[in-house]
């Protein structure tokens, strides 16, 4: 159709979906500090500040 030419939806967010398992209460524990909410977005700002820790840190050696 004329003017549908666009795709429908949310864009893309460029992050790949992955399942993990927290020890149990730790979910819980983050919830306490960022809320329910937020705790996909703390995870993925721990992890990206770690990796670029440890890549900094293998870069030096």
């Amino acid at each position: 159709m004329r003017g549908y030419d666009a795709p429908m939806g949310r864009p893309p967010l460029n992050v790949k979906s992955t399942n993990i398992r927290l020890p149990e209460g730790l979910g819980e524990r983050i919830d306490k500090l960022v809320g329910r909410q937020r705790r996909a977005a703390f995870i993925r700002d721990v992890l990206e500040r770690e990796v670029e820790r440890l890549e900094d840190e293998q870069g030096r050696k």
